[in-house]
């Protein structure tokens, strides 16, 4: 066995595919009790809406009423991007690598998709044009829209523990990453009927779910914090090493004189 070679169980093709038989049904009995739990999830109760929020978007403001761009369905990604930041965060940007490729399939089954930040809309725009995405990015900075989804906190909260995820929890940024979803009636009434955080976004990963069904996993486990190997798209480089220590590292800040700048 060369230096290169796992010390994995090794066996026949009977025995390979007997294992994998028994497999395929904890699979299948997984793929029932998902769809099972979606089913539940569509019949959870509905909130009215009932703040007018506007935010800024890149030709003007827009209500979340636009947002739904007229479809039933609104299905907006919470980004950590705070007023401030240099950039976007990196896992936030991880998940934006998946999105513009399924808006066209969403758009025709009814569903709408966008992106919501806290940072003010020229500083939303310049970021998205550095990654090359596409989908529709707006600005809740003169809003009360990303707190009041929970994933906006202000310095005094986080110096305690923040209301993230349904529970109370120590959290290192004011930005947190969420996903929202809203119905609009016929009438125009809009209700938000579902949001997720945290490990509740994983499935919006698609490289996640290619690296589950290869040896190595996710190749996570022994990390800090999860997702520390993940880089934005354009810093990957020949030099690209994993820091099995580092946690999660909050983008920078600008400095003060571009802060003015920025938010003027």
């Amino acid at each position: 066995m060369t230096a290169t070679q796992t010390q994995h169980k090794v066996v026949s093709g009977d025995e390979w595919r007997k294992a994998r038989l028994a497999h395929l049904a904890a699979e299948k009995e997984f793929t029932r009790q998902r769809d099972e739990l979606s089913r539940q999830r569509r019949e959870l109760p509905w909130e009215r809406v009932e703040k007018n929020y506007v935010f800024e978007g890149p030709y003007g403001p827009e209500t979340l009423a636009d947002l739904f761009a007229g479809r039933n369905q609104l299905i907006i990604y919470h980004f950590m991007l705070g007023p401030n930041w240099e950039e976007g965060c990196k896992s936030c940007s991880f998940l934006a690598d998946h999105f513009d490729a399924t808006r066209i399939h969403l758009a025709h089954r009814d569903v709408t998709f966008a992106v919501i930040s806290q940072a003010p809309m020229p500083r939303i725009a310049e970021f998205q044009k550095r990654m090359g995405w596409r989908f529709h990015w707006v600005s809740a900075f003169a809003t009360t829209f990303q707190r009041d989804y929970g994933v906006h906190f202000t310095k005094e909260e986080l110096a305690g523990e923040v209301n993230y995820n349904y529970g109370k929890t120590r959290f290192g940024a004011e930005e947190a990453p969420g996903l929202s979803v809203f119905y609009k009636d016929e009438a125009g009434d809009i209700f938000h009927t579902y949001s997720a955080y945290a490990r509740g976004l994983d499935s919006l990963v698609g490289t996640y779910q290619f690296l589950d069904l290869v040896p190595k996993g996710r190749d996570e486990d022994g990390l800090a914090f999860s997702m520390s190997w993940v880089r934005h798209h354009d810093k990957y480089g020949d030099d690209y090493a994993v820091d099995p220590t580092a946690g999660y590292e909050k983008p920078r800040e600008m400095v003060e004189c571009c802060k003015h700048e920025e938010l003027a």
